[in-house]
């Protein structure tokens, strides 16, 4: 039997929330992709934080204030492009180093969300 590993065990708490907020540091600088968000990012990196907490095996705190999560309706009414999805995985890739994320768990983490970022892509670059 193969026991999956909990991400959010080994990321923690304090450290999984920093990166989610350098990772909204590096969203909002960057054109490619800042036009997909709101100006201030303070909700959206909450609502990131209790998604990232569940989806990386902690406590369902997004499910518990806001539902499901259903993650490709609620991104559907934005244009998610391959080079917006190339800038959210550079973007938490950077957050990740700055956090010291690294080894096995980086990769598990980093796979988890090119699969998810791949999914969400709705709209083929002109």
């Amino acid at each position: 039997m193969t026991i999956m590993p909990i991400p959010y065990n080994d990321i923690g708490r304090e450290k999984l929330y920093e990166m989610i907020d350098i990772f909204y540091g590096y969203v909002g600088n960057d054109e490619r992709i800042n036009h997909l968000f709101p100006e201030d990012l303070t909700e959206t990196a909450y609502k990131q934080k209790l998604f990232q907490t569940q989806f990386l095996g902690g406590p369902n705190l997004y499910m518990e204030e806001y539902g499901h999560p259903m993650l490709k309706a609620r991104h559907n009414p934005f244009r998610i492009t391959p080079k917006a999805k190339d800038a959210w995985l550079e973007n938490m890739d950077k957050a990740m180093d700055d956090v010291g994320l690294d080894g096995d768990l980086r990769t598990f983490i980093m796979k988890r969300y090119e699969m998810t970022a791949n999914h969400m892509v709705n709209t083929i670059e002109e």
